[in-house]
């Protein structure tokens, strides 16, 4: 892409390029978080931009968090979304989203973890606003998974009878645990193991529930009385 040129608001010339100093952006955040990173590093990482150019090209560093956010999803969150979707089978498709997401999460000479995950959390409340952001960001993990399952149920791949809100759950939250061992160091064997074990429980995860769900309340109400 071209560098980016037109006038500061001081009347000097801006000349960049903007997608390069985003990625960088990006980066830096996935690596160091919102609240770790300071613009001062922003600045340096993003080719030594001025101040005044920096506040020109991208408002604010909330706002640039949250562009910087959209360009990891359209880049490194898109990949194990679409291996959710384009898999034969629900099972398949979890497996190789959970795998992708691994691989994403451990790349070599990049940073570890998910920027979406860890870039935001537990934030002060001044920095409520890119918190919020992912939250809302997150959501669609859980969302995306139903929908597949859904699929699934109408294709006679999974059963009708099958908790689906159950197995949503244990499966976006390994994920979300695969992102948070990555952050802390865990190598890229040591996901994939958990992988294994996870995709081992499909089969009790996905079994018909309804009838086995009448009994339990049944047996709760015996030992309730």
């Amino acid at each position: 892409m071209k560098p980016e040129t037109r006038k500061a608001r001081g009347g000097r010339p801006l000349s960049f390029d903007r997608d390069v100093a985003l990625r960088r952006a990006m980066e830096l955040f996935w690596a160091r978080g919102y609240e770790g990173t300071t613009l001062e590093d922003l600045l340096t990482a993003m080719g030594g931009l001025t101040p005044p150019s920096f506040y020109n090209a991208f408002g604010s560093k909330e706002a640039l968090f949250k562009e910087a956010a959209d360009l990891y999803i359209a880049t490194v969150g898109v990949l194990p979304v679409r291996a959710l979707e384009e898999a034969r089978t629900a099972r398949e498709g979890i497996e190789a989203m959970l795998r992708r997401a691994v691989e994403s999460f451990s790349q070599p000479g990049m940073p570890h973890g998910c920027l979406l995950l860890l870039g935001a959390t537990k934030c002060a409340p001044a920095n409520q606003g890119p918190q919020a952001y992912l939250q809302a960001v997150r959501q669609r993990a859980p969302e995306g998974i139903g929908s597949r399952l859904r699929r699934a149920v109408a294709e006679g791949d999974v059963s009708p009878d099958a908790d689906l809100s159950r197995i949503v759950s244990f499966y976006v939250t390994v994920a979300h645990g695969l992102a948070v061992r990555a952050g802390d160091g865990a190598t890229r064997a040591d996901l994939m193991a958990a992988v294994d074990g996870a995709m081992a429980a499909w089969a009790e995860m996905a079994k018909p529930q309804r009838a086995s769900g009448k009994q339990g309340r049944k047996g709760r109400t015996r030992t309730g009385a």
